[in-house]
């Protein structure tokens, strides 16, 4: 399979934002029940509430992006390249039964069940920013927990320096891996103390339901000082390495999207700026924050490196 090259999606298949922005304000008009008519029927199937879920101190104080607007506007290449073809065509995504395996340097390997993980520690809801490297934003009250109360479980090794993330790869439920727009399956990858940093999130569900499948059910995590590529979706395998993994977009384009990734308003893409952002709803640009407004909390896991080489 030929690796994806930059610039081999037309532009008619990105969903201009000014178009999105029309599309949105029509569903906010229109009735419940018609907008259901008009969801994935495996969307609705699958949104059960969880249960005991516990408010958490990590939040921002901005308005929530509406759940229409969180579950019908994404990035997920496996289903499509158009940001509303994942709502669209997710619905072949079979998310039970669904198993992680955790294994690499790592003293006790595991298979762990989906349902395992659900029960492995206090689901919290967490409202964090989500900034896409194409410069668009939302706030999203993700549920889960921290990484790294997994990566504890099966005791990380001393020469554990990196995680990385692979994702399922099965063509016939993800139609988008039949077209060669990036070399699947789709992998990411952190630094350890990244990872096992409280603020990344092992995450089951959004606005206090499960996953849609087109926001990477039924588990991913969410990395929310880095682009949101970072964030991989529907994983299936984490491995714990001594060397750096070699993600897929740092393949598809090495000089465009960098292991780290973090969200910097003085390191431009190589196609657009990355100094503003648009919230989706909003009409204005805003500035866009260092590590998304995170650098308090993560700032010093990169003191003394150049952000601009190490991008």
């Amino acid at each position: 399979m030929k690796p994806y090259k930059i610039g081999a999606i037309p532009s008619s298949e990105i969903t201009p934002p000014a178009l999105f922005y029309s599309r949105r304000k029509i569903m906010q008009l229109m009735g419940g029940a018609s907008l259901a008519a008009l969801l994935p029927q495996s969307l609705w199937a699958a949104n059960h509430k969880f249960a005991d879920v516990k408010k958490s101190s990590y939040t921002v104080p901005e308005d929530l992006t509406p759940y229409q607007d969180v579950t019908q506007y994404n990035n997920f290449y496996e289903f499509g390249t158009n940001k509303e073809s994942p709502a669209k065509n997710a619905g072949s995504l079979k998310t039970r039964p669904w198993t992680v395996t955790v294994e690499g340097e790592v003293k006790k390997p595991k298979v762990f069940d989906i349902e395992e993980l659900l029960k492995m520690a206090p689901l919290e809801e967490r409202i964090y920013r989500f900034r896409c490297v194409e410069a668009w934003s939302m706030v999203v009250p993700w549920l889960g927990f921290s990484l790294a109360e997994l990566i504890k479980r099966v005791e990380p090794t001393g020469n554990a320096k990196y995680v990385e993330f692979i994702s399922l790869h099965d063509p016939e439920q993800m139609p988008g891996q039949k077209s060669p727009v990036l070399e699947w399956p789709y992998r990411e990858g952190l630094r350890i103390d990244e990872a096992m940093h409280p603020l990344t999130l092992l995450t089951m569900g959004l606005y206090g339901e499960v996953l849609p499948n087109q926001n990477g059910a039924p588990i991913r995590i969410i990395v929310p000082w880095k682009y949101g590529f970072k964030s991989a979706k529907s994983i299936v395998k984490i491995r714990l390495t001594e060397k750096p993994p070699i993600t897929s977009w740092m393949q598809a384009g090495p000089n465009e999207y960098g292991f780290y990734s973090n969200v910097n308003p003085d390191v431009d893409h190589a196609r657009w700026s990355q100094a503003k952002e648009r919230r989706i709803g909003d009409f204005l640009k805003r500035k866009t924050l260092m590590f998304n407004g995170y650098a308090e909390e993560v700032g010093k896991l990169y003191a003394g490196m150049d952000l601009k080489k190490d991008f």
